[in-house]
């Protein structure tokens, strides 16, 4: 394994823009849920009028879809992925907007279908909105208790933090909002992480995973952590996630 210094710089260098996590190749690996969201996303779109992608990062997701509705609109909040969703979507006809989950800047009722993969923090009053009568929601969370080990590792126990993006919440705020939900599934996704590189990079492009992250702020526990790497191996932690489908009744 390379010095902790040569690790730490390349991956403080690198850009972390974007949700593509393709450099972290032979460095970390997470196994996926079950179901392929990418897939059945890519089959709901290929099925519908008019869709809308919520929190689209940089369109990655949509983008491997093959077949796009003739109306596909994907929101994004952050700058950076705005434009990386822009260069990869708009030239597929996509509208590429600037704007958060609680404020969808769309009409009432004008899309078939909304989706969106770990989506910071689902609005269902806007996704109610947005739907027509008898439209889908269909996308995959982030659970609860998500990388926790990895979290606590720097940041010490947060049990009440554990208990946040609890889907049966979930599903109870969506049916407050007037959806129904005739789908839910949860997987537990281990992950390993190998080098000291791909946690900076983590914790760089997750940002709300560490607040406040800097390697210099943290710099203890990473020469700690680099240590425990090269003796013991791969850092163990789990992802949940869950895949949710909810439906605006027809009347």
């Amino acid at each position: 394994m390379r010095a902790y210094e040569e690790l730490v710089a390349e991956a403080e260098a690198t850009d972390v823009s974007g949700w593509d996590f393709g450099w972290l190749a032979g460095r970390a690996t997470e196994e996926r849920p079950p179901w392929g969201y990418a897939r059945l996303l890519a089959a709901s779109l290929g099925t519908v009028a008019s869709a809308l992608d919520v929190d689209t990062g940089g369109g990655e997701v949509v983008g491997e879809a093959d077949v796009l509705p003739p109306r596909m609109v994907v929101t994004e909040p952050w700058p950076p992925n705005a434009v990386r969703a822009y260069q990869r979507l708009a030239p597929r006809g996509v509208a590429v907007l600037r704007a958060s989950a609680d404020r969808l800047p769309l009409a009432d009722g004008v899309v078939d279908l909304v989706t969106s993969r770990h989506p910071v923090r689902p609005c269902w009053t806007e996704i109610h909105r947005v739907l027509r009568p008898g439209g889908r929601y269909l996308a995959q969370h982030v659970g609860a208790s998500s990388v926790s080990e990895l979290i606590e590792y720097f940041l010490g126990p947060l049990p009440r933090e554990r208990q946040e993006r609890d889907p049966a919440v979930a599903v109870a705020d969506a049916q407050s909002a007037g959806l129904t939900i005739p789908d839910l599934r949860e997987a537990r996704c281990r992950m390993e992480i190998r080098d000291i590189g791909a946690v900076v990079y983590l914790l760089r492009k997750c940002v709300w995973w560490v607040p406040g992250f800097t390697v210099d702020r943290y710099a203890d526990q990473l020469r700690a952590l680099d240590a425990q790497l090269r003796t013991d191996g791969p850092f163990v932690t789990y992802s949940t996630r869950y895949l949710v489908e909810a439906l605006r009744p027809d009347r």
